[in-house]
């Protein structure tokens, strides 16, 4: 009985490795990886506006192609594998989230945006 503990023990050890996806061979580095993350941001909301004529806004995964010369396999690989790693990933999207809050404060002359609470609901 005690052997079979053991075995199970030794087993359940051996099983939890820290990295539990494998690192792609061609893996996009954490720099581009933000950048893709912002401009993908980005092209969505500017699809969510619709500010009169309809605009073609390229595909995400013609985005992909296009400005970062890479393809969407790659980069479903590459997230994948940050997604992985719950504290990386996180880090990653707070730089987003950084850079797109900068973006806006230039946009709205210097002056930071507000929350509203109330934008966006439905009464």
């Amino acid at each position: 009985m005690k052997n079979w503990i053991l075995f199970i023990a030794t087993l359940l050890f051996l099983s939890c490795n820290n990295s539990v996806i494998e690192k792609p061979n061609n893996l996009i580095d954490e720099d581009e990886m933000v950048d893709i993350l912002y401009d993908i941001a980005v092209l969505d909301a500017m699809r969510t506006q619709n500010f009169g004529a309809p605009v073609a806004y390229p595909t995400t995964t013609e985005m992909l192609k296009t400005k970062h010369k890479i393809d969407s396999l790659t980069f479903a690989k590459s997230a994948k594998y940050y997604a992985s790693d719950y504290k990386k990933y996180r880090k990653m999207y707070e730089e987003v989230k950084s850079r797109l809050e900068e973006e806006t404060t230039k946009l709205n002359g210097g002056q930071p945006v507000t929350p509203n609470p109330e934008q966006g609901i439905v009464k």
